[in-house]
């Protein structure tokens, strides 16, 4: 039978290079020419640090790295840019989650907007990916249709695709 997984996934030397192309940028633009931008990748917990000294510049900060992100094929919701930035002494902190993987809640969305769809598939949670099985390729070219048109706020990459 035919199958394909739904995976969340973010490479992540494309995402040091991402971040590498940041700084060299931060570094030749004058609004920040002798002021403090701090940019770091911690790898093992999947976090960007970012440290600027004023609310503007960080604005300025997220909005780079989300262009330059964007132009290495990494897609802007990978971000979890909600979470507020903190101050300390004087200079503003913030820590920017990236997302990798499918956690629990959002593949039981993913597998209940499936099977609200009414297309005749068996979407199953296999860890952080789903699996998704069909009698004909067609109905998971569906599936596929499905999801990029929904409202996930996830990266999805469709993979493993068996015929």
């Amino acid at each position: 039978m035919p199958s394909f997984d739904i995976a969340s996934k973010v490479d992540l030397q494309t995402l040091d290079n991402a971040i590498n192309i940041t700084k060299k940028e931060i570094d030749n633009r004058f609004d920040f020419k002798g002021g403090h931008v701090l940019i770091e990748l911690n790898k093992k917990d999947m976090t960007i640090l970012l440290e600027v000294d004023s609310d503007m510049k960080l604005k300025q900060l997220e909005d780079v790295l989300l262009t330059k992100s964007m132009r290495q094929g990494l897609e802007a919701n990978c971000y979890d840019l909600s979470k507020e930035p903190n101050a300390n002494g004087k200079y503003i902190r913030k820590t920017i989650p990236v997302k990798n993987g499918i956690d629990r809640d959002y593949a039981k969305k993913i597998v209940k907007l499936i099977k609200d769809s009414g297309l005749k598939v068996q979407p199953a949670i296999m860890d952080d990916v789903i699996r998704v099985t069909a009698k004909k390729i067609d109905d998971l070219q569906d599936v596929i249709k499905l999801c990029r048109t929904s409202d996930i706020d996830l990266p999805l990459q469709y993979i493993n695709m068996k015929s």
